[in-house]
This record gives structure tokens, C-alpha cells and sequence, in this order.
């Protein structure tokens, strides 16, 4: 055999199992069904939701700032000398009571002034009496004057008819007229010191009442040589000690009162109008009386707050009043709030005293806002406009873009003015991309709706 032959002997060898493996697949294939062609299906993309309730929203801000005194007590020297006397208590820190007596400035200086004005004093009045009783010694010789002279006139008168008829000689009415003429002169001269009696009053009434004026003066100044508390206080410094020698106008001490502390707490504009978001006043015609009452109509409430550590202490307040301008370089707006006795009240291990220079926080609160609408800050979202949009779940459970207008926010939640009402379903979870009409499968997060209601009402701690 040749090895042609041999070759294509071997190659029909192969024919026989490939045909057959031919046969078995084709048996295979034709004995099984088509694939089902399934339709397309819409993708849907899960989301958390809140359902909004109408509710009362409670406007709150914080702001921070440092605890001072309301009432500062400066020991201003007003006499000058040396300090005779001081309190042996008089220390930084100390806590002393009103009408204590501080300092004493040397008095005898001052005494012998009032004792030299005393004595000018009762001077002058005598002077004063004196007077009085020369004008009625005046008055009573004017009376007796005034008589003489009405009889030097009718024997003047006598000696002149007697002279007509030749009686008396000529020598005797001259002598009848001068006697006459003498009684008037005594008269005129009693009239005339009358006339200046009155004057001389005036001078001396003057005199006394400057008298008067200088020993009250040198009363005061002898009353300043003691120098007390006004008020309860704390002493916070000390700047003269025995024998120093003190001018008018030197501070000598500084007393903190303990009745009240203020705290100037510092807040951005935009956290706190909105606190007055309750207020519906017209001040462009409110009578003056109203406004000066402006303060009880703002009705903020306040708590001070001190953290120490993982501690917070709290101090009920009192909103007192705004201050004239904004801070020039933070931009903020100065709340002035009031706590009361801010010494006496400290509780061991619950409240420390309130003291100065503590640096504070204060959570305002203005007047409730009723049946108002909130979200979610999360749920607020830059529309393509720059304006803020939502994200809903409209009835067909599908993507509603819807643009809103925010009052103002707070914290973790935005009052909405407008666009929204109760019941439309808040998308709160990030949804990207995000495309109107789109399938959304919600899950209502009951635990963020309480939340939400909560913080709106003010019932935990604002942030």
C-alpha cells in the first residue's frame, strides 16, 4: 500500500464520530424551547421621606458672650487729704454690704471749716436781729418826732398870729420857727434811716444765705471724708492704703455689684430678626410711650448656659434690651439679657456662681409662630435657577423638582413660606442624579419626623 493511500484512509476514519457528534447536538438543540425575551423594566431608586405637618414653630438663636456686673461701684475721692481709716476687709474678692465704711479721709480740716462757717453764720443773723430792732427803735422815735414837730408847727403858727397883733416880739417867732424847723429835720432824718433798713436787710439776708450755702457745703465735704458701699459688693480693686494722701478724683477702690449680671451676647443679624418674626408693630406712628415699652412687646425669653467639661450649669435670664449699634468689626448685634442674683443662686455641684469675665452662652427665644411649615436643612437643594428646590414624592410615587421659598433657617431646620403645605412627602436621603419623574420607592422615617416636630416646638436644646 502506498503511503497515499494510507493517508486518506486515516483521514475517513474521522468522518464516522464527527458525524455523529453532529447528529447529538442537533437533537439537543431542536428538542429545547425559544428564550423568553422579557420587556424593559424602570429602574426604581429607594428613598427616605417625611410627611409635613403643619405645626407651631419656635423661633431660637444662641449667642455668646461675657458675664459682667450690672452695676459697677467706682470710690472716687471728692475732698482731698490723708486716709485715716480702712477696712480691714477691703480686699480684691471680698464680698462686703452696703453702707460699709471703706475709707476715712483725715475730717479735722473739714471740722474746723464747719465750725468756722457756724460761727460766721450765727453773725450775720445776729447782725440780722440787730437790724430788726433798730428799725423798730425808728419807728417808735419817728412816732415821737412826728408829734414834736406837729407841735413846734402850732406854736409856730401862735407866735405868728401873736406877732400880727403886736404881743411878742419878732425875736420870738424866729425862735418858734426855728424849733420847727428842727422837729422836721429829726423827722427827716428818722425817715431816712427807715428807708435804708430795708436795703440793709437784703445785704445781710444775703450774707446769711451764703453762710448758709458754705457751712452746707463744708457739711458735705466733712460727710465725704467717709466713703461707704452704696450697694452690696465685690471688691474687685484696691488702690490707696493708710496715710496715702489722696486727691479729688482718684479712684480709690472698685465694687462689683452682686444683685445682677449682665451679658452683652453677641448675634448675627440674620438668627436674630427672626426671632422677632412674631412681632406685627408699625413703630414709624407709635406714641413715644409705647415705644420706650417696646421691650416687654419684643417678649424674647433667655437662658444662659456655661459648659464645663460634660457639665452644663444654666441660669434663667431676662431679655433687657438691644444695644444702640452693631459691633464694627464682628457685625453682630448686641442682645443685653439680665440674671438676677447671679451669686446667691450658685447650687453646689449643680450651678457654680455666675462671676465676671465668664464667657457664656445664650440661647434666645421669641414668640411661638403657629401652623407654620418646616423642613429638613438636608432637604433644601440649589435648583438650576439658584433658587432653593425639593425634592417630593408626588401621588404616583414618582420625582416632583419643586422650588420653595425659605423664611429663614434654623439650626438643622428651614421655615418654608411658601410652596409647601401638610401632607406632600419631603425627600430627606441624597438622591443622585436626581431626575423629575423619576421612580422613587419612599420609606417614610418616622424617627426624623418626630425629631423635626420636636426641635420646631422648642422642646430640646438649640444648636
Amino acid at each position: 500500500m502506498t503511503d497515499t493511500r494510507k493517508r486518506w484512509l486515516r483521514r475517513l476514519l474521522v468522518l464516522p464520530p464527527l458525524a455523529l457528534g453532529i447528529a447529538v447536538l442537533a437533537w439537543q438543540v431542536g428538542d429545547r424551547e425559544a428564550p423568553e425575551v422579557l420587556p424593559d423594566r424602570e429602574m426604581v431608586r429607594p428613598a427616605r421621606v417625611t410627611t409635613l405637618q403643619a405645626a407651631d414653630f419656635t423661633p431660637r438663636a444662641l449667642a455668646y458672650g461675657i458675664v459682667e456686673p450690672a452695676t459697677v461701684w467706682n470710690a472716687v475721692a471728692e475732698v482731698s487729704g490723708r486716709i485715716v481709716y480702712r477696712h480691714p476687709d477691703l480686699e480684691s474678692g471680698n464680698i462686703l454690704p452696703a453702707e460699709t465704711v471703706v475709707f476715712r479721709i483725715d475730717p479735722a480740716d473739714y471740722q474746723l471749716a464747719v465750725t468756722r462757717l457756724g460761727a460766721q453764720l450765727a453773725s450775720a443773723e445776729a447782725d440780722l436781729a440787730e437790724l430788726e430792732v433798730q428799725e423798730a427803735n425808728a419807728r417808735n422815735s419817728l412816732a415821737i418826732e412826728e408829734r414834736a414837730a406837729a407841735l413846734a408847727d402850732e406854736d409856730l403858727q401862735r407866735q405868728q398870729t401873736l406877732r400880727a397883733r403886736g404881743t411878742v416880739s419878732q425875736a420870738a417867732v424866729d425862735a418858734a420857727e426855728q424849733a420847727a424847723l428842727t422837729s422836721r429835720q429829726r423827722v427827716q432824718d428818722l425817715e431816712n434811716t427807715l428807708a435804708l433798713i430795708p436795703v440793709q436787710r437784703r445785704v445781710l439776708e444775703a450774707s446769711i444765705a451764703v453762710n448758709q450755702a458754705q457751712l452746707e457745703e463744708a457739711g458735705l465735704d466733712l460727710e465725704r471724708t467717709e466713703i461707704r458701699l452704696p450697694i452690696d459688693a465685690r471688691i474687685a480693686e484696691v488702690n490707696a492704703e493708710v496715710s496715702q494722701f489722696v486727691s479729688v478724683g482718684e479712684t480709690l477702690a472698685v465694687g462689683d455689684g452682686i444683685e445682677t449680671a449682665e451679658i452683652t451676647a453677641q448675634i448675627a443679624p440674620d438668627q436674630f430678626w427672626p426671632l422677632l418674626a412674631a412681632l406685627d408693630l408699625d413703630v414709624s406712628d407709635m406714641p413715644t410711650d409705647e415705644f420706650l415699652q417696646l421691650r416687654e412687646q419684643i417678649g424674647l425669653t433667655a437662658e444662659v448656659r456655661l459648659a464645663i467639661g460634660n457639665f452644663v450649669a444654666h441660669w434663667p435670664a431676662e431679655f433687657n434690651r438691644v444695644r444702640e449699634t452693631v459691633d464694627p468689626q464682628t457685625r453682630t448685634i448686641g442682645v443685653v439679657v439680665v440674671v438676677d442674683e447671679p451669686l446667691r443662686n450658685a447650687i453646689p455641684g449643680e450651678r457654680p456662681p455666675l462671676t465676671k469675665n465668664m464667657y457664656v452662652e445664650v440661647a434666645l427665644t421669641g414668640r411661638p409662630l403657629p401652623d407654620r411649615i418646616v423642613v429638613p436643612r438636608v432637604a433644601l437643594h440649589l435648583g438650576a435657577d439658584g433658587h432653593p428646590v425639593v425634592y417630593l414624592v408626588d401621588g404616583e410615587g414618582r420625582l416632583e423638582i419643586r422650588p420653595v421659598t425659605v423664611a429663614f433657617v434654623q439650626g438643622n431646620l428651614a421655615l418654608v413660606a411658601a410652596g409647601l403645605e401638610a401632607g406632600d412627602r419631603v425627600i430627606v436621603s441624597d438622591l443622585i442624579p436626581a431626575i423629575d419623574g423619576m421612580l422613587i420607592e419612599a420609606t417614610e422615617d418616622e424617627a426624623l419626623t418626630g425629631g423635626m416636630l420636636a426641635t420646631a416646638a422648642g422642646e430640646d436644646p438649640v444648636r
